[in-house]
């Protein structure tokens, strides 16, 4: 599942997930253009990483929310590393409320993240490889939320749900042009988003007794999957979401 000689580019990867999946391109041989918003610590760490295993790295900074932003950050990665042949969309964002409660500002940021923000930075980036006429891939790191309620989290399900069927449409849209399409659904990760849970025993332990595999995932087992799809092993593979998450989506209740 060798990645040598192509190109990653990987929305949100100055931490958590995003890094553990730029890291993971490298050692399979990718050059990985890393993507941040304002954490540009983050950015450089992830750089480095990267740059352990003998491979290119760049750093762009991009607001995915913002349509000319994403469009810059495809077009400053090709420029930056000469071309560019797996977009990887993970940048994302949540914002807890209840449904009464929840803000246009919040509501907004979290669409336009999650869900704007993969169409205009997969938009440039189909729009480069139809020129070039070159296939290529497209994973995007949704969520079990595209199939599992989250009280308390409507416009992130939301998001999520507009990102499986943006996947599935476009797979069978950009197939002609060799393009495959796939998500990721990750359940509960061990990352910094979830800091206040990791540091909770007694919601840690609720949560992991409503996961069968009983523990957390870590961001590796997200960007081994990742690894996969980007790979020539995943050429057959397009239109579907792969799940990662322990048995949590079809075993999980409310308490």
């Amino acid at each position: 599942m060798g990645l040598d000689g192509k190109v990653v580019l990987v929305t949100g990867s100055e931490r958590g997930i995003g890094q553990a999946i730029a890291a993971g391109m490298a050692e399979r041989g990718a050059d990985v253009a890393v993507d941040y918003l304002t954490d540009v610590a983050g950015a450089q760490k992830t750089a480095a990483e990267i740059q352990k295993f003998g491979r290119r790295s760049t750093i762009v900074q991009a607001d995915v929310s913002k349509t000319a932003d994403a469009q810059r950050l495809v077009s400053e990665t090709i420029a930056a590393m000469g071309r560019l042949d797996v977009l990887i969309n993970n940048a994302g964002i949540e914002k807890r409320a209840p449904f009464w409660d929840v803000t246009e500002a919040d509501y907004r940021v979290v669409i336009d993240v999650n869900l704007a923000g993969p169409f205009f930075v997969a938009q440039a980036f189909v729009r480069y490889l139809r020129d070039q006429k070159r296939p290529g891939k497209i994973i995007n790191i949704s969520s079990v939320h595209e199939e599992l309620p989250f009280p308390h989290f409507t416009s992130y399900c939301m998001s999520k749900g507009g990102l499986k069927m943006m996947m599935r449409n476009l797979a069978i849209e950009l197939a002609p042009l060799g393009i495959t399409v796939n998500n990721i659904a990750p359940g509960a990760i061990a990352t910094p988003i979830n800091k206040a849970l990791l540091n909770n025993p007694k919601l840690l332990s609720a949560l992991e007794d409503n996961i069968p595999l009983h523990r957390l995932g870590t961001p590796a087992d997200v960007a081994n999957v990742a690894g996969f799809l980007a790979s020539s092993a995943a050429d057959y593979i397009t239109g579907t979401t792969i799940v990662v998450d322990g048995g949590l989506l079809w075993n999980y209740s409310e308490q």
